[in-house]
């Protein structure tokens, strides 16, 4: 073993997270290598739904149609107590004008990590399954490992290595990374249905109980077979593991659910943990191995995504010699707040479904069957209401774009900035490129001010109904998050002090 492999960046680990940040940098002409210890591609479901921001990220990667092509779409919520269902909920309806997908696409997680591989593989990368990597103690500093696989052994000194590599994450592990946090005392299952009956077809379907809980997706456009993801939260059976028979007679009694043959059915208990750091030297931590919560929400594998396109971009920057090394303490700065804003919310909403308590299990019963359908009529009409989607498909996640940017604003947020670029209807083609650009909007001229910072400038006629104002330019980086806004006659000094390069 002599030669010595020398990518710029080594992703270990090829679930989502992994696969997403190798494709964005082979997007951008970084040399990556990514492996995984597993086989090949995961083929059970697991994670299913895709948020509105993660299609974004797809869309300016160009595979947003490969995607939607593969999914479903679920067109309502359904919420209900046992066997009874509350009323409709129209999903779409509270996103429309904030993205050019309102809609909740439902994806097996499988069927994406196909789709990601195939454009890696389009990109000139492939992934090196069967590895075993073998992390020293002096990983941090060297960017050095080894890594055994059938194809023989092989020593990678990378500049960058990212662990992606799931919950129990190996590099963590080796870089001796607290992971602090617990793991909730409930178990639940999951299972991959067909022929399932007692769900409204083309709903995300949630059902409470007194010591139970229920959620599923629906995993078939027409859903003619009744394929449905089903998770479910059984009351504690003595200290004995939930096997599928069990699972099906508790379901079919306080929900009225039941299913014909399964796909996949498998248990887990729930953890919430938040990796202490997510940089040690040359490594950082993506997805599961930097934080994991409750599925509430169908946040886990959306968060991972929008890690990888943070991370990645940056390492671009800095590969490219465009950012000095320090940028890259940006992405532990900007996204292990919005891991630990998640785990607190998550946990709140999971423990109030999930109580034993009277009082819990009183709300469940006699007040969610009052308000809900009250909800369920009103919350679409309200002036507000899109903010409820926004916070929900991760299209109203802020960063604070340096380190003293929360001081000087007093700790207060401003509506553009340090937020994704707001979404006009045709604003999106620009971030294609994947470069920092300047953005007019309302008949503000971008081009002056691009032409002194050296980067694309855009100018766009409306701003939607959106907080962007005419008379303003805005400083939109490669993620499509705005750094910095200016009136013209400032924007090239302000903006110059933004630009990581300047």
């Amino acid at each position: 073993m002599t030669d010595v492999d020398t990518p710029d960046v080594l992703v270990i680990g090829a679930g989502p997270t992994g696969l997403l940040l190798a494709v964005v940098l082979a997007r951008r002409g970084v040399r990556v290598a990514i492996v995984d210890r597993k086989a090949g591609p995961t083929v059970e479901s697991r994670a299913v739904v895709l948020q509105a921001r993660t299609m974004e990220i797809y869309d300016q990667l160009g595979i947003a149609g490969r995607m939607a092509a593969a999914s479903t779409e679920a067109r309502f919520v359904v919420p209900g107590y046992g066997r009874r269902r509350f009323g409709k909920l129209k999903v779409g309806a509270i996103g429309e004008g904030v993205t050019p997908f309102p809609r909740l696409t439902v994806l097996e997680q499988s069927k994406t990590e196909s789709i990601l591989g195939a454009h890696l593989a389009e990109l000139g990368v492939s992934v090196g399954w069967n590895a075993t990597v073998e992390l020293p103690e002096g990983l941090a500093a060297s960017g050095e490992v080894v890594v055994r696989s059938p194809e023989g052994v092989r020593r990678i000194r990378a500049r960058y290595v990212v662990g992606a590599d799931g919950s129990n994450s190996a590099v963590r592990r080796a870089l001796g990374i607290d992971f602090a946090g617990s793991t909730y005392g409930h178990t639940f299952f999951v299972c991959d249905a067909d022929q399932a009956v007692g769900l409204v077809a083309d709903a995300v379907n949630l059902r409470l109980g007194d010591a139970e809980f229920l959620l599923t997706f629906p995993l078939d456009a027409d859903n003619a077979a009744g394929h449905h993801r089903i998770i479910g939260l059984l009351p504690p059976t003595g200290g004995g593991d939930i096997v599928e028979s069990s699972a099906r007679a508790a379901v079919d009694g306080a929900f009225g659910v039941r299913w014909g043959q399964s796909k996949w059915f498998s248990t887990y208990r729930v953890q919430h943990r938040t990796a202490a750091v997510f940089r040690k030297g040359h490594v950082f931590l993506a997805g599961d191995a930097a934080h994991v919560h409750s599925p509430v929400g169908a946040q886990g594998m959306n968060t991972g995504l929008q890690d990888a396109h943070n991370l990645a971009l940056k390492l671009v920057d800095v590969l490219s010699g465009r950012a000095p090394e320090s940028y890259l303490d940006r992405y532990e700065a900007e996204r292990r707040p919005v891991a630990l804003r998640l785990m607190s919310t998550t946990d709140r909403v999971f423990g109030l479904a999930t109580s034993s308590t009277p009082r819990a299990r009183w709300v469940r019963r006699r007040v969610a069957p009052v308000l809900a359908p009250f909800v369920i009529r009103v919350l679409p009409r309200l002036p507000g209401s899109s903010r409820f989607f926004e916070y929900l498909s991760q299209t109203r996640i802020h960063y604070w774009m340096d380190a003293g940017a929360k001081q000087r604003e007093n700790g207060r947020r401003d509506p553009v900035v340090g937020r994704r670029l707001p979404w006009t209807g045709g604003n999106y083609v620009s971030l294609r490129s994947f470069e920092w650009q300047v953005h007019g909007y309302g008949g503000s001229d971008a081009a002056e001010v691009g032409a002194a910072l050296g980067v694309p400038a855009h100018s766009f006629a409306s701003i939607g109904r959106t907080a962007l104002a005419p008379g303003l330019l805005y400083l939109v980086r490669p993620d499509g998050f705005v750094a910095a806004k200016a009136a013209p006659s400032h924007a090239e000094r302000v903006f110059g002090a933004a630009l990581p390069w300047r």
